[in-house]
């Protein structure tokens, strides 16, 4: 076993999963990185640099086979998996009644499915080493449901996740093994449009999006917490406290 730390990133090509990539990097982990675009996910290599030390794996994360070969090739490659991020997902946010079957498969398939089937994989190896660290990016607004921000599929998928982070944390427990999640609210990333900036804004107390180094801080703190587990974390300029 390496005494170099190893982290899986679901969704590292872009936005979040990238910014964590390249928080884990800087901090000296091993990094395997996951999206479903082989050419997307080969650009994100490019720009973190570290060649040696993070290792892309292209595939559909809603797949179980795409989830083993991510541990295998962390085991593969560095030796062992410590640390777990299920980033992968997408939000649609809508009017309920608005939402078609495709729409909802589609949020199953990677925003529930690819946590379930990634932890399963990781989880696994974790028993055997008796220790590790699982952590879900949840939603601030599947803990405080904003009428401004309609998304009754999203908040129902990410709630699921968030109660299943309080139930694997106990089942997992007797193995050393943490299980948290972060619960951002509205980050800037590439997929909001800066035309909608001021509109953002001003639906969190603090006056303004969070940025991906907010939550890449407490996604390391929780890669580093031991004593802490069944954590969902807020991390939404307090958009989550209550109505406001």
């Amino acid at each position: 076993m390496s005494s170099t730390r190893t982290v899986i990133v679901t969704g590292a090509s872009s936005g979040i999963g990238l910014g964590l990539a390249r928080a884990f990097l800087a901090r000296g982990y091993n990094v395997v990185g996951n999206a479903r675009s082989p050419e997307r996910l080969a650009e994100a290599a490019a720009s973190l640099g570290h060649g040696e030390r993070f290792v892309g794996v292209a595939g559909d994360i809603a797949d179980p086979a795409t989830a083993a070969q991510l541990v295998e090739q962390a085991i593969a490659r560095f030796g062992q998996v410590d640390v777990l991020v299920n980033n992968a997902g997408f939000f649609l946010p809508k009017p309920f009644v608005d939402y078609s079957a495709a729409e909802l498969e589609s949020l199953l398939q990677t925003n529930l499915k690819g946590v379930v089937y990634a932890s399963q994989a990781v989880a696994r190896h974790m028993i055997e080493r008796r220790q590790g660290h699982i952590i879900n990016i949840s939603a601030s607004v599947a803990l405080q449901p904003n009428l401004a921000v309609p998304a009754a599929l999203p908040v129902l998928i990410k709630g699921g996740i968030n109660q299943m982070t309080r139930a694997l944390a106990l089942e997992l427990s007797p193995f050393n093994i943490q299980v948290n999640a972060v619960a951002p609210g509205i980050i800037d990333t590439p997929m909001h449009d800066p035309a909608h900036r001021a509109f953002l804004d001003g639906l969190q107390p603090a006056g303004r999006v969070g940025r991906i180094e907010d939550i890449a801080d407490a996604v390391l703190y929780l890669a580093g917490a031991d004593f802490t587990t069944g954590v969902v974390l807020p991390v939404d300029g307090g958009m989550s406290s209550g109505k406001w």
